[in-house]
């Protein structure tokens, strides 16, 4: 699983402040909309569906919120780094500043869990946390969130 398959140079966004987790997931379906031309309301319905499950807010600043969609074929991510954290229903109780969606066909499977695994793994690593977070430009943050899969693999 490589993230620059799945990623998009332009699903990747900081946003300066978003006021609630509420808010959050609405950027991600306006990002979604923007970036993969998936109707906004739709990923925002799915992905509010989901955590009402429970929260996707992983711990240590990161969330991982997801989302099974009719309208698209392959999985798809978005991620944004938050300028000011917000309160996400957190497992540690921290608020969240980065963030990365999932976005899986209703019949993905074992394709969405092997993303949804590959993410979580990468945003445990706390230097690799701490860089994203000393880089607010989205064209770095791509950079940096698809040449981890490139160094790992050399």
């Amino acid at each position: 699983m490589d993230l620059s398959t799945i990623l998009r140079p332009e699903a990747v966004r900081v946003i300066s402040a978003t006021s609630s987790k509420k808010r959050l997931l609405q950027d991600f379906g306006d990002l979604a909309a923007s970036a993969y031309g998936l109707p906004a309301g739709k990923v925002v319905s799915a992905l509010q569906e989901r955590e009402s499950l429970g929260p996707t807010g992983v711990g240590r600043g990161v969330a991982l919120p997801h989302a099974r969609l009719s309208e698209i074929h392959s999985v798809t991510g978005a991620f944004i780094l938050l300028e000011k954290p917000i309160d996400f229903n957190s497992v540690d109780r921290q608020p969240v500043d980065l963030a990365f969606a999932l976005f899986a066909p209703e019949d993905a499977g074992v394709d969405h869990l092997k993303a949804l695994a590959h993410v979580s793994r990468q945003l445990r690593d706390s230097n690799f946390c701490n860089k994203l977070r000393s880089n607010p430009e989205a064209s770095t943050l791509y950079t940096i969130l698809t040449e981890s899969d490139a160094m790992q693999a050399a």
